[in-house]
């Protein structure tokens, strides 16, 4: 009689190490991501608060006629009225165009260059270097102040230090900040002033320029312009590109010195008369809120346009050390 043995039944296998931890994974990966946005959460609320909800309500607005001082009820929808008004006739708008392109035009190279020439100076070792380069620095720490605006206004004046010091040469001065030939120009040296914070960036760049490039331009006779054209430039490139691009962000942006020197009205003369100080008259003394929310989306683009002409413009000239332009 055939006989017939049972076969065992498989059992499945058993949970081991690895499993559990591949199950543990999700759980501290969600606690992880958790913690992230618990930490982002203040940068966040401050992104939607402060930034992204004002841009989008100016935006609605510059098409809206209306008035600060009244309710939202009263706003009227205006469609592109505050453009065509702007780029039609207002014959400000144009003259605050051309002065603020004159002010950042001729601010920004001399800031940069004096930043450039003065980071040159100061890359050498010798006593009291850290004290030359913090007070070469120190304009920069006051910034836009007020009080640093102030200051200037006052040293410009008929009876400023400026006059002063010329009258010891035998030379009249004059009232420069009431000047209109002369206002701006007092403005356009307060930029350049405060050449602080390029300076120290150059500083940064110049300081990772190899040694041994000079020293064998100096086997080979150059001299020191040479070295200064064909090895401190083309290596400071991409400091120089980075400084252009925030400093001519900041010309573009002048409105402190401009609005201390013409007591806010852009005077004299309107020779004073910026952009930003422009927008902050329609919008705060004619309270034409929506026609300086479509101006100040008009000057965003303006400046988005001019950085990405920056940046296309350094492929030609911005050079790495790595071999990539």
């Amino acid at each position: 009689m055939a006989t017939t043995t049972a076969r065992p039944s498989p059992t499945a296998p058993s949970a081991g190490p690895a499993a559990s931890q591949r199950r543990g994974r999700p759980a501290r990966h969600n606690a992880e991501s958790t913690a992230g946005y618990v930490f982002l959460s203040p940068w966040l609320l401050g992104l939607l608060t402060i930034t992204a909800i004002p841009m989008l309500m100016s935006l609605y607005l510059s098409f809206t006629d209306y008035d600060v001082l009244s309710d939202w009820e009263s706003m009227q929808w205006v469609g592109l009225d505050n453009y065509r008004t702007m780029f039609t006739e207002d014959p400000s708008f144009w003259h605050a165009v051309r002065t603020t392109l004159v002010f950042a035009l001729v601010a920004t190279p001399l800031k940069l260059a004096a930043a450039l020439g003065v980071a040159v100076l100061l890359n050498r070792s010798f006593k009291a270097a850290g004290l030359f380069r913090g007070l070469f620095y120190l304009p920069s720490l006051l910034g836009g102040s007020v009080a640093l605006a102030i200051v200037w206004v006052n040293m410009f004046n008929r009876d400023g230090a400026f006059n002063s010091f010329l009258a010891w040469f035998g030379i009249e001065g004059k009232a420069w900040v009431n000047d209109p030939d002369f206002a701006l120009g007092t403005l356009i040296l307060l930029a350049v002033w405060q050449f602080g914070a390029p300076m120290v960036i150059f500083l940064a760049g110049l300081k990772q320029v190899p040694t041994e490039l000079y020293e064998a331009a100096s086997v080979d006779g150059a001299s020191a312009m040479r070295k200064f054209l064909s090895i401190t430039l083309p290596m400071l490139s991409p400091v120089i590109f980075f400084n252009l691009v925030l400093e001519t962000i900041n010309g573009f942006q002048g409105f402190t010195s401009a609005f201390v020197l013409s007591n806010g009205t852009g005077g004299p003369v309107d020779s004073t008369l910026m952009y930003t100080l422009h927008l902050y008259i329609k919008g705060w003394n004619e309270y034409q809120m929506g026609y300086a929310s479509a101006m100040a989306w008009v000057f965003l683009l303006a400046i988005g346009l001019v950085t990405a002409v920056v940046f296309r413009t350094g492929r030609f000239w911005v050079h790495y050390s790595d071999g990539e332009d």
